[in-house]
C-alpha cells in the first residue's frame, strides 16, 4: 500500500490547490499504486483570472471641483494669507488636498481612456504630495501602474507597484497587479510571490486568487520536472517499493514460483536466471537476464536452438514474460519510454499468454494516465476487458481510475466486478467500501456513512490480516474526526505490515492533526525513513511540516530527497511545486513580515 487513492477524495470532493496544502499541513497528493497513477490535481484547466474584485480602474473619486477663475483663486490665496496664518498640520492637510485633486483629475482622465495624461496627473501628485503621507502616495503609485497597465508597459506596472507596496507592505490591490505584470513578463518565481501575498493578506477567501497561484505553481513545477527529469541518473525503485508495486496484482502469472524443472533449465534461459535473481534480491540483475533471452529469442532462426515444436512454443511463452518483467522492471527505473516499448510489442503478441498481455495494457495504462492520457489509459483496460473479462486486475484498476477521474459509480461497478471475480481479494473489498463511505461522506449521508463503517467491521472479521482495511478504515474514522479509533487501526495495520513506510507517515500526519503534537508527528513519520530511506513521501510530508515551522533548509533538503527519489515526472513536477511554495512563503516573511494563519484559522484539509 502506497499513498492511498482516499489522498484524492475530499470531502467535498474539491482537493485543496497544491501551494495551499504546503501552507496549511494537508497531505500530499498524487500517488503511484500497483499499475495505477493519481492524478496529481483536479484543478480546472481553465483557471479564471485573478480575483475580480480588485478593480481595473484607479482609486478614489473621477469627480472634478469646480475650477475657480484666476482672479478668484488669487483674490483667495490674498485673502487667506492675510487673514489666516495656518499651523504645520493644516498646511499638510491643504497639501494633500491639492494632491487629491491632482489624482482625481487623473482619474477622470483614466475613464476617459486617456491613460498618458492620467499618468501625467498621478506623477504630479506623487511629486507634490509629502514624503510623511505614505497612504496618499502609494495609492497615487498603484493608480499610475493601473494606467500603465492599460498602456502593457508591464516594467513600468511592476515599479509603481513596488513602490506602492514600499509604502504599504499590506497594499493587496498592488500585489495582484503586480502578480500579473509578473506573469505577463514572463518571471513566474516573483509572481508566485506575489499573488501568494494576496491569499495570505485574505486569508484564503478569494478562489480565483487561489487557483491563479496553484496555476503559477504548476507551471513552475513542470517546467522545472521536465529539465530534471530525463536528465536524472535512473535507478531501481527500493526493494520494499518493488515488493509493494507487485502486491497490487493478483493475476500476474511472471510472479508465479518456479518449479524444479524450471530452475533446471537455468543455464539456458535468461527468463529462469532473472526469476532466481529476483527471488534472491538480486534485483539489479533482472533487466540483464531478461535481455539475454529476448535478444536469443530475436536471433536469426539459423542461430536460434530450437529443437521442436513445443520448445518453440516455451521459447515464445518466456520471450513474452521476459519483455513484460523488463518492461516492469524499467518502470520502477524510470525507463518510461524502454518501457513502453516492450509493452507495446507484448501487447501486439496475439499468441501470448492472455494474462500476459492484459497485465501489459494495465501497465500501459497507468503510464498514460501519468502522462494525463486519460482516454488512452481507459482505451488500453476496455481493450484488456476485451481480452480477458474475467481477470479481476483489470476491474480493480480500472476501478482505480475511475476514482481518479471522478466516476465515483463507474468505480464501484468495477469494484463489484472485481470481487464478483475474486471474492476473497481483500484489498478490493477494502476499497470498495471506502469508496461508498466517502461517497457517503461527501453528500451528508450519515446513514450511508453508517453502513460503510459497519461493513468496514465485517471485512475486518473476514479479513483480519489486510493491512490495507485498516488503513482506509482509519481514514473513515479520521474524517469522522474519531481520532484515537483511527490511531488505534493504523497501529493494527503496522502490526500486521511493519515494514510499509506510508502507514507511519500517514499515521504521523493524523497525530498531527489529532493532537497538534508536531514533534511525535516528525519522529513518527521518521520510522518510514527507517524502513525504507528512499520514501519520497515521508520527505514530502516532513518538508511541508518544516515549512510550516519555518524552518526553510531543513525544508529543502526533504523536498530535494523527495524529489530525487520521485518515481515519475509528474510526481516530480508536484515536488518541484511545494517547493517553489516554500521558498514564495519564506521571502514574503522576510521582505513584508506576513505569514500564514495559524492552523486553526484555515479549513481542514481531506488527509
Amino acid at each position: 500500500m502506497n499513498k492511498y487513492i482516499f489522498n484524492k477524495m475530499g470531502s467535498d470532493d474539491k482537493p485543496w490547490p497544491t501551494w495551499k496544502i504546503a501552507l496549511a499541513f494537508g497531505l500530499p497528493v498524487g500517488l503511484i499504486s500497483a499499475g495505477a497513477y493519481v492524478y496529481l490535481s483536479k484543478t480546472p484547466t481553465d483557471v479564471p483570472p485573478p480575483d475580480k474584485k480588485v478593480r481595473d480602474d484607479p482609486e478614489g473619486s473621477a469627480s472634478v471641483p469646480t475650477t475657480p477663475t484666476k482672479e478668484e483663486a488669487q483674490r483667495s490665496v490674498d485673502e487667506f494669507s492675510q487673514n489666516v496664518q495656518l499651523s504645520p498640520e493644516e498646511l499638510l492637510k491643504q497639501k494633500i488636498q491639492e494632491c487629491q485633486e491632482m489624482k482625481n483629475e487623473g482619474n477622470k482622465l483614466f475613464k476617459q481612456g486617456k491613460y498618458s495624461e492620467a499618468i501625467e496627473k498621478y506623477t504630479q501628485a506623487i511629486d507634490n504630495c509629502p514624503e510623511s503621507s505614505h497612504t496618499e502616495r502609494s495609492t497615487y503609485h498603484q493608480n499610475k501602474a493601473a494606467a500603465l497597465e492599460k498602456q502593457e508597459n508591464w516594467q513600468g506596472v511592476i515599479n509603481e507597484c513596488a513602490k506602492a507596496i514600499e509604502l504599504n507592505h499590506r497594499y493587496t490591490k498592488a500585489f495582484l497587479r503586480r502578480s500579473k505584470a509578473y506573469e505577463k513578463m514572463g518571471n513566474k518565481e516573483l509572481c508566485l510571490e506575489d499573488i501568494t501575498t494576496v491569499c495570505l493578506l485574505d486569508n484564503f477567501s478569494s478562489t480565483p486568487n487561489m487557483l491563479f497561484a496553484d496555476q503559477i505553481l504548476k507551471k513552475l513545477g513542470f517546467e522545472r520536472a521536465s529539465a530534471t527529469y530525463r536528465a536524472r541518473k535512473h535507478r531501481l525503485a527500493s526493494a520494499l517499493f518493488v515488493k509493494q508495486y507487485f502486491n497490487g496484482f493478483q493475476e500476474d502469472i511472471t510472479t508465479d514460483p518456479l518449479t524444479d524443472k524450471d530452475r533446471s533449465c537455468s543455464k539456458e534461459s535468461g527468463f529462469i536466471r532473472a526469476k532466481i535473481a529476483w527471488e534472491e534480491g538480486k534485483l539489479d540483475r533482472v533487466i540483464d537476464e531478461c535481455t539475454a533471452e529476448i535478444q536469443e529469442a530475436d536471433a536469426p532462426p539459423e542461430a536460434a536452438n530450437v529443437k521442436d515444436a513445443d520448445m518453440e512454443s516455451v521459447k515464445r511463452d518466456r520471450l513474452a514474460k521476459s519483455l513484460l518483467v523488463r518492461a516492469t522492471f524499467f518502470l520502477l527505473s524510470c525507463r518510461n519510454d524502454e518501457a513502453q516499448k516492450d509493452l507495446n510489442r507484448v501487447i501486439d503478441m496475439e499468441d501470448a499468454n492472455p494474462k500476459v498481455r492484459v497485465n501489459a495494457l494495465i501497465k500501459r495504462g497507468s503510464m498514460m494516465m501519468q502522462m494525463q492520457k486519460s482516454d488512452e489509459a481507459e482505451a488500453d483496460h476496455n481493450l484488456a476487458a476485451q481480452i480477458d473479462p474475467v481477470n479481476a486486475d483489470i476491474f480493480h484498476h480500472r476501478g482505480q481510475y475511475f476514482i481518479i477521474m471522478n466516476k465515483v459509480s463507474e468505480a464501484l461497478q468495477d469494484f463489484n466486478r472485481c470481487i464478483e471475480i475474486k471474492g476473497d481479494y481483500a484489498l478490493a473489498h477494502a476499497q470498495r467500501c471506502y469508496t461508498k463511505y466517502r461517497q457517503a461522506f461527501a453528500n451528508g449521508d450519515i446513514v450511508e456513512a453508517e453502513r460503510a463503517t459497519a461493513e468496514f467491521q465485517e471485512i475486518i472479521t473476514k479479513y483480519p490480516c489486510c493491512s490495507e482495511t485498516y488503513g482506509l478504515y482509519a481514514q473513515a474514522e479520521s474524517d469522522r474526526r474519531n481520532f484515537e479509533a483511527a490511531d488505534n487501526l493504523f497501529k493494527k495495520a503496522l502490526e500486521i505490515e511493519p515494514d510499509n513506510a506510508s502507514l507511519y507517515v500517514h499515521r504521523g500526519t493524523l497525530l498531527l492533526q489529532w493532537k497538534q503534537d508536531v514533534v511525535e508527528a516528525i519522529n513518527t513519520i521518521k520510522i518510514a525513513l527507517e524502513v525504507d530511506p528512499e520514501c519520497d513521501f515521508a520527505h514530502e510530508m516532513l518538508a511541508t511540516i518544516e515549512v510550516q515551522r519555518q524552518n526553510l533548509d531543513q525544508a529543502l533538503y526533504h523536498f530535494e530527497q523527495a524529489i530525487n527519489n520521485s518515481r515519475t515526472e509528474a510526481e516530480m513536477a508536484h515536488l518541484h511545486s511545494l517547493r517553489a511554495a516554500a521558498i514564495a512563503q519564506t521571502n514574503i516573511k522576510l521582505k513584508y513580515g506576513i505569514t500564514p494563519p495559524p492552523l486553526s484559522q484555515l479549513p481542514s484539509a481531506p488527509l
